[in-house]
């Protein structure tokens, strides 16, 4: 019986080890997108005269904190085959995997072969792009619409002139040119197109009060995906986008162009953003644009405010800025917040607690009231919404001609 035993180990071992087999490989987009599904795809080539079972465990990068990756399959002689898993990153970086590691096995299993493909393979972790493609279609056709995403009634002219024509039924009677009129013996009506190439720029607050947590991605990173997606329709409906991230001191600026290159300059600038979380200075912020953004620009300002006390500490200098510039101040709901106040209490601890939050959710409203009652435009939102509400805000600004 051990001699049998010992007969048929060997056999295996010889079959297993007398040629290379199997050939496999790790194949992984040249970047991924942050807090999207990125696919990974393993492909594998057995070489081996007889059918043979196959555990493929992968060394996923250490952010990911997954140590339990482990797929069986079963190929056939000669056979190729290939499969796929998803990976969703919730930080920006340099991600790297270690090795593929295939254990072949058949007949009894009493014996496996190990093959190790890709050690130490990279991958850089973008803002997503994947987000960013999904709301390009808002810049080339106005017919879509999408769940979440508003149509927004054009108000008055947001306006460039363009030429004077002669009066047709359905003109705005306003846009009426008496003087073109009296020279040409007819009616002659102004006509305008919408103003093109206005300075757009995304201000990012990389400080403490961005660090927060949400589904386990940071509000800085919701509002770096954001401020891509936006720039990205921004520059596709002809206007001027930059770049300006801020803590204790100003961090990165990039001054507002309508090259179609700048995205990609966006891109790698929003890629590199890091942070200690500090601090934010709003004062330096203000002198900073006064010096720097000469032109009226509309100026997304991703920011959070927990308290109405930290609001009023800042808001001279919002004021300040919204004296020059067309101010958009986005901030959080507390979603955490929203689940306690729904949640059924049990105890007086629990109605406390309710209570205390509450008081938090209403101060976020004051916090709207008091921006809006000194004429700054708002956007409070959950960070799952913030790119639909951004881009929201920016049309309702585009068709109203606030800016």
């Amino acid at each position: 019986m051990v001699i049998a035993f010992v007969v048929i180990v060997f056999a295996e071992i010889v079959a297993l080890f007398k040629t290379n087999g199997l050939s496999g490989d790790r194949v992984l987009a040249e970047k991924f997108s942050n807090s999207d599904e990125n696919e990974v795809i393993i492909n594998l080539a057995s070489k081996y005269s007889f059918n043979t079972e196959i555990e493929v465990i992968d060394e996923i990068p250490i952010q990911f904190q997954k140590r339990d990756f482990l797929k069986k399959i079963s190929i056939s002689a000669k056979e190729e085959t290939s499969f796929t898993y998803l990976l969703r990153p919730v930080e920006r970086g340099v991600y790297t995997f270690g090795s593929l590691n295939c254990y072949v096995k058949f007949g009894l299993k009493l014996t496996k072969r190990r093959f190790k493909f890709n050690k130490d393979q990279s991958v850089k972790v973008y803002p997503s792009f994947i987000q960013m493609k999904k709301y390009d279609f808002l810049a080339m056709d106005r017919r879509v619409t999408m769940t979440g995403l508003k149509k927004v009634r054009r108000i008055g002219h947001t306006m460039e002139f363009e030429q004077i024509k002669e009066y047709v039924l359905g003109d705005d009677i306003r846009t009426i040119n008496w003087k073109a009129t009296a020279k040409h013996r007819d009616l002659m009506v102004n006509q305008y197109q919408d103003e093109k190439s206005q300075p757009i720029y995304s201000i990012i607050d990389t400080s403490r009060v961005m660090k927060m947590p949400f589904e386990g991605l940071k509000l800085l990173d919701y509002a770096i995906n954001s401020s891509l997606a936006f720039s990205n329709i921004a520059l596709k409906k002809n206007d001027k986008v930059g770049l300006l991230t801020f803590s204790n001191t100003i961090q990165k600026f990039l001054a507002s162009s309508s090259k179609k290159t700048h995205l990609q300059t966006i891109l790698e600038s929003l890629y590199s953003i890091d942070t200690k979380f500090l601090d934010s200075d709003f004062g330096t912020l203000y002198a900073y644009t006064k010096r720097k953004i000469t032109q009226r620009s509309m100026l997304m300002l991703y920011t959070n405010f927990e308290h109405i006390s930290s609001l009023r500490r800042q808001l001279p200098y919002l004021k300040a800025l919204n004296r020059n510039h067309l101010l958009v101040v986005v901030f959080f709901k507390n979603t955490e917040l929203e689940d306690l106040i729904e949640k059924e209490t049990e105890n007086v601890f629990e109605i406390t607690e309710q209570t205390v939050a509450r008081q938090f959710k209403n101060d976020k409203q004051i916090m709207v009231n008091e921006l809006q009652r000194h004429g700054i435009q708002t956007v409070l939102t959950t960070p799952k919404n913030l790119t639909i509400n951004t881009i929201n805000k920016y049309l309702e600004v585009k068709s109203r001609g606030l800016l």
